[in-house]
């Protein structure tokens, strides 16, 4: 099984089509919410050096944005 962990917040619609797109082909995801916790939006910027969301982390692999290409992609690889 591969580790999808999805970074949102409430108010952004590309991470409501990401977690669409995930559940539509039944990929089994974390979702950490940052909008209330700055602390963890802070590790995030400092992990990938975005601030925007949705990022998704597949296997150690950062997707930034709605990318759902690039998300095949990476889960198509062993």
């Amino acid at each position: 099984m591969k580790g999808v962990t999805v970074y949102t917040t409430n108010r952004c619609p590309y991470c409501v089509m990401l977690k669409n797109f995930l559940n539509e082909y039944q990929i089994t995801f974390k979702e950490v919410n940052v909008e209330d916790k700055p602390e963890l939006m802070q590790q995030l910027v400092n992990t990938t050096g975005q601030m925007g969301v949705p990022q998704t982390n597949i296997n150690g692999k950062w997707v930034i944005g709605f990318d759902p290409n690039e998300i095949m992609s990476l889960m198509n690889r062993v």
